[in-house]
């Protein structure tokens, strides 16, 4: 019901914005706007804008760059519209490289991305908040830890290796209720298709697996909300949550590869319950690093503008 209200409301209201609001009017705010940085942790700011863009030298602008005014309205509405709330701040004849949707790889060139893979050179890949609707969706936890149920939870899809990984060694498993939840004829795994269950549910559970699909996992920012602990193994991918920064131990439970140690983990932080806790403060602290939306915003602002610097704009 929530996520149906969500989107209608934010499709209606960029679309207002979009026929009625000219790109002039936002154009003079930008910079009243990144003055409002001085009201902040400059440093903490910068930080976070290096991090997404990594650029460390002038090149010429790439060929593959197309005008902010030739980024157009796609099937993929929600990348066009995250695009479009920075976007339409700047020159509408300044270029830049995108690309919309999943993003494993690295290109030659720079370009604006959702998500880059973390352990490799990555630098032509630059970070926006893209697709926010879906991955940084609000969620309330009324529960504490310690009221919930001793056993680890996880649907989605199964699709990966890696995902199968996880039901052919705990599926049935009696601390884990695992499930797939996408059917199609002719499955040879169709023994584990069970219920989905909404987020509202798992939050049943004590411990929430986090696994990454085509590149970053969407639950993670939800469960980074929660009174329940994450486990997961290193992330591989990041975006604008910063995954690369997450730290083991702190933020989250990290698993092996395999996920060998799964059951393990689970009945350590059953017997520790204080630790858990205290890991799911500091996870609940680095995701409310993120709720300032004039920070937000600075931050992008900054990130398409050293962007443009960079590409000799």
């Amino acid at each position: 019901m929530f996520r149906n209200l969500d989107k209608f409301l934010f499709y209606t209201c960029n679309i207002f914005q979009q026929a009625f609001i000219p790109n002039t009017f936002y154009s003079r705010k930008r910079k009243s706007i990144l003055e409002n940085i001085k009201k902040h942790d400059e440093d903490a700011i910068w930080k976070r804008v290096n991090y997404y863009n990594k650029l460390d030298q002038t090149i010429p602008v790439p060929k593959e760059a197309k005008k902010l005014s030739a980024i157009t309205y796609t099937k993929k509405s929600f990348y066009y519209y995250d695009y479009r709330k920075i976007l339409r701040y700047f020159d509408k004849n300044k270029r830049l490289a995108f690309r919309f949707g999943d993003v494993k790889d690295v290109t030659g060139y720079p370009r604006v991305v959702k998500t880059r893979p973390i352990n490799q050179e990555n630098k032509n890949s630059i970070l926006l908040k893209l697709n926010a609707l879906r991955h940084f969706q609000r969620i309330t936890d009324n529960r504490s830890y310690r009221d919930k149920k001793d056993l680890l939870v996880w649907r989605g899809k199964v699709k990966r290796d890696h995902r199968q990984i996880v039901f052919q060694n705990f599926f049935n498993h009696p601390l884990c209720n695992i499930g797939k939840t996408n059917r199609y004829e002719g499955d040879p795994n169709e023994q584990w298709n069970t219920p989905r269950l909404s987020i509202e549910e798992q939050l049943n559970y004590k411990f929430i697996l986090s696994i990454e699909g085509n590149d970053i996992a969407t639950n993670l920012k939800w469960i980074a909300q929660s009174n329940s602990l994450c486990f997961m193994t290193r992330p591989k991918y990041e975006s604008w949550f910063m995954e690369g920064s997450l730290e083991a131990s702190k933020h989250y439970v990290e698993l092996r590869d395999d996920y060998s140690d799964l059951p393990e983990k689970i009945e350590y932080y059953i017997d520790h319950p204080e630790e858990a806790e205290t890991i799911i403060a500091h996870f609940q602290s680095y995701f409310q690093s993120f709720l300032n939306q004039e920070i937000e915003q600075i931050v992008s602002f900054l990130v398409v503008e050293k962007y443009l610097d960079h590409t000799s704009q």
